[in-house]
């Protein structure tokens, strides 16, 4: 046997196995979708003719990110997350400029639609194209999965696959009602749909027809999916009239553990402790009476804001503090012509999601409520984080860091 012939043979006895493996996850693909799933869509009301209008031609894509393979090991999940990882980065100024300059050009190009849309929805313009911009860079993004291959990938292949197979017969109850075809259901890599980044079932509750022809079109009517976000957010309880939040300064000795929506108090109280907003302006009057919560997503190593209830319902579209921010502070940029936050943030070593569970599970050994030892740097971490070390007597941070670890002996 020469060199080429035996090389071709160690290639055969290694390409033939991970073949048939292949095949055989096609067929048992084949065989959940015509029995298990089928069964699932019939129960939901799904008939036999939208079901095969669906998954006509539908094969796995092994491409996705986060698929748990049958026998494959199971990668470390990575320790770190954008929106707790790096502060600094994700609310990138050059990005944020970009952002605005767009957002104040749609503004204007939309102005009549969003009218329309504030009047009947109550929500602001600029949080609308806010979130439209963050979500779809304003629908220019490339949106080019197809939500039924990605769902039905990742009912059959994901750790979460009772959710994924929910958000499947959602998507397609959305093909039977006749809003669009499965061909035109473009999605992320992660299911979420069109402009405004719904999931199938968000897109059941709060997609809208705003322009009038009948369907409820997110991907490629601009009214549609600027409604259907300004519905997302009424529905979720969004306060007309109410601002989302002011940056402000504390005074040097006050306790950062009070933040979070469970120790809202009147603004006015806020305010009567020293708390005042960093651009020197008075809180609105209309404010000062009603409900504010104290943030500091970052302890003391970054902005601090009084916010108000309407950025826990932007928190709904996406479950971060950061995320609710970014938000917030583009739309300023957008409707009122305002910048960057004043306070910036610090270039803090990035923790791992492992270190900061530990400081968790050892918080929650001494009766703290952390919110769950998950790694993540919740306002219940934060604050807990703040009440440990002023028993201790030692600086406030309200944030974990390595030399935290090391004082808890961790």
């Amino acid at each position: 046997m020469t060199k080429i012939q035996f090389g071709i043979f160690v290639f055969l006895l290694c390409f033939l196995p991970l073949h048939a493996g292949a095949q055989s996850l096609d067929k048992q693909f084949a065989t959940w979708a015509q029995t298990d799933l089928k069964r699932a869509t019939k129960a939901a009301g799904i008939s036999n003719r939208t079901f095969k209008r669906a998954m006509s031609g539908v094969q796995l894509d092994l491409k996705l990110p986060g698929l748990t393979l049958p026998g494959a090991k199971q990668k470390k999940q990575k320790q770190t997350q954008a929106e707790f990882r790096s502060p600094a980065k994700y609310f990138d100024e050059k990005r944020m400029q970009g952002l605005a300059s767009i957002g104040n050009s749609l503004l204007v190009k939309h102005q009549k639609t969003l009218q329309r849309i504030e009047q009947k929805y109550g929500v602001p313009a600029g949080i609308i194209l806010a979130i439209w911009g963050r979500e779809s860079g304003y629908g220019r993004a490339s949106i080019p999965h197809s939500v039924i291959r990605v769902l039905a990938t990742r009912a059959f292949l994901s750790d979460r696959r009772e959710f994924f197979q929910k958000e499947l017969i959602a998507a397609m109850k959305i093909i039977q009602s006749g809003d669009v075809s499965a061909a035109k259901m473009k999605s992320s890599w992660a299911g979420a749909m069109g402009q405004p980044q719904f999931m199938p079932s968000s897109y059941l509750q709060f997609a809208v027809d705003f322009d009038g022809d009948g369907k409820r079109n997110i991907w490629s009517s601009t009214p549609d999916a600027l409604a259907s976000i300004a519905n997302y957010l009424k529905q979720s309880g969004w306060q007309s009239n109410r601002d989302w939040g002011f940056e402000v300064s504390l005074p040097a000795d006050a306790n950062c553990a009070r933040e979070g929506p469970d120790m809202a108090k009147p603004i006015k109280s806020w305010a009567q402790e020293g708390i005042s907003r960093i651009s020197g302006r008075p809180f609105p009057t209309l404010e000062m009476s009603q409900a504010g919560m104290l943030i500091l997503p970052a302890g003391i190593w970054g902005p601090e804001f009084i916010v108000t209830p309407n950025f826990y319902v932007i928190k709904k579209y996406n479950n971060s503090d950061n995320y609710a921010l970014f938000i917030g502070n583009l739309a300023d940029r957008i409707g009122f012509g305002m910048g960057s936050f004043k306070t910036k943030w610090a270039n803090q070593k990035v923790m791992y999601r492992s270190d900061i569970r530990k400081i968790q599970q050892k918080l929650e050994m001494q009766g703290y409520d952390v919110g769950g030892a998950d790694g993540l740097p919740g306002y219940k971490t934060r604050r807990s984080i703040g009440d440990w070390q002023q028993k201790k007597r030692i600086k406030q941070t309200c944030f974990p860091s390595q030399n935290l670890l090391k004082k808890m002996g961790l």
